[in-house]
């Protein structure tokens, strides 16, 4: 055997095993589920601001008072941030709680 590790077998994990096993392909499927949706809308509503201010007059109306509607987007991606980054925070605990689950089978395998 070489002086490294083969690549399926590192740090006693044997991760072809892990990537056919059921929980480790639940959690790449909860993952995808909720990161692809979510990166896709952060992208189409950051952009939605460059985009509309320089090809568009639609935001140059006044919202509120003087306020115009480029920045109450502007301010609404602060705030779209935040609640994409809470909402993160809440599933990651269910993606660590997969995560165990799957080390804990390859554990329970290796015995």
């Amino acid at each position: 055997m070489s002086a490294e590790k083969s690549s399926e077998q590192r740090h006693g994990i044997n991760y072809e095993r892990v990537d056919r096993s059921s929980s480790f392909r639940q959690l790449i499927s909860e993952k995808k589920k909720f990161i692809i949706p979510c990166s896709i809308f952060f992208f189409l509503f950051y952009f939605s601001l460059p985009t509309l201010a320089s090809y568009t007059t639609l935001l140059d109306g006044e919202a509120i008072g003087v306020i115009t509607w480029a920045w109450v987007l502007a301010f609404a991606q602060f705030v779209m941030t935040w609640t994409l980054c809470i909402m993160y925070t809440r599933k990651a605990a269910r993606f660590d709680r997969l995560a165990q689950e799957v080390l804990n089978e390859e554990g329970e395998q290796q015995k």
